[in-house]
């Protein structure tokens, strides 16, 4: 028994019927430790140490036990956290979503029928890709990371996937460019290579290629002086959009602002302001994810400055329920 409180202390209060046999339990000790409840079961072949309603982590160890080798002569887990199961470990308890199935990853050769709470992804090269040392094992973040972005239904929330896992500072975009490189098939790689370029050198080259042809084109708005070199009080500038007296700034920024960014983009406004132009701020959301919306607000913003109307870019474009 004393062995049996290390495993359940090294695992969250978690154990599987085949490391406690393996300890010299018989089924008939498992099943008394049932019925005096020292032991719940969880999944198939899975116990937490309570009857409350089990946590996170525990449902997490529970399914990596699940999915792990029946074979006797295999020592290892055999099977890791993986995608957003494997990013909500590395964040730590109440970062993240706890609803929905536990995602563990297995070997490509293996077959595996889950129960319910449970979502198994079988992946190649699995012994190079998981972090076996920690508790549950758990693929590498790059890779975690990346699978996640990969899933997005949108490329707006794939963006937002890469910001959050270069926010928390578990990897760099230079990591998840690697990690991409290694994958033979992935949706958008064209789009996410491009972001991820612009994250690791700082620029925000490819907002501006979006601006462009889902804001600005489309909707037959003007695209006015790029990158326009600016003579300000605070010294030389360049205006990612000059149109008269309107500037277009794209934020391209994927995460959280420190006070200095912030300062200086309200010091760059407000040297405009000191000239007699207005700025408009465009961000991710606005230029990938409502770009007709935005396209219709902004003709408004030129049209009072003497630029001709723009046009919705179709009979389904968001243009008319902004206009």
């Amino acid at each position: 028994m004393e062995q049996l409180a290390k495993i359940l202390a090294n695992q969250s209060g978690v154990v599987s019927r085949r490391q406690a046999l393996s300890l010299g339990l018989e089924p008939h000790d498992l099943r008394r430790l049932v019925r005096r409840r020292d032991l719940t079961p969880l999944f198939p072949g899975t116990f937490v140490d309570h009857t409350g309603v089990p946590t996170w982590i525990q449902r997490a160890w529970a399914a990596v036990l699940f999915c792990a080798p029946r074979e006797p002569d295999v020592d290892c887990l055999g099977s890791a956290l993986a995608g957003r199961s494997a990013v909500r470990a590395a964040d730590g308890p109440g970062r993240g979503e706890e609803d929905g199935p536990v995602v563990v990853a297995i070997a490509r050769d293996r077959r595996l029928v889950a129960p319910s709470g449970i979502t198994v992804v079988r992946t190649y090269g699995l012994d190079e890709r998981v972090q076996w040392n920690l508790g549950p094992p758990r693929m590498r973040y790059d890779e975690a990371a990346l699978d996640v972005a990969l899933a997005c239904a949108g490329e707006l929330d794939a963006v937002g996937a890469i910001a959050r896992a270069v926010q928390g500072r578990h990897t760099t975009a230079r990591r998840m460019q690697d990690a991409l490189t290694r994958r033979s098939r992935a949706p958008r790689r064209a789009f996410l290579e491009a972001v991820l370029a612009d994250v690791a050198a700082g620029s925000c080259s490819v907002l501006e290629r979006e601006y462009l042809e889902r804001v600005v084109r489309p909707h037959r708005l003007p695209v006015g002086q790029r990158q326009l070199p600016d003579g300000t009080l605070s010294g030389v500038v360049y205006r990612d959009t000059a149109l008269g007296e309107v500037l277009v700034e794209l934020d391209g920024r994927l995460f959280h602002d420190t006070a200095e960014q912030r300062d200086h983009d309200h010091e760059r406004d407000l040297d405009a302001a000191v000239e007699g132009l207005g700025t408009v701020r465009l961000t991710w959301g606005q230029v990938v994810g409502r770009p007709c919306c935005t396209a219709a607000k902004l003709s408004r913003i030129l049209v009072r400055a003497g630029w001709p109307h723009g046009r919705p870019c179709g009979t389904s474009c968001g243009w008319l329920a902004a206009a």
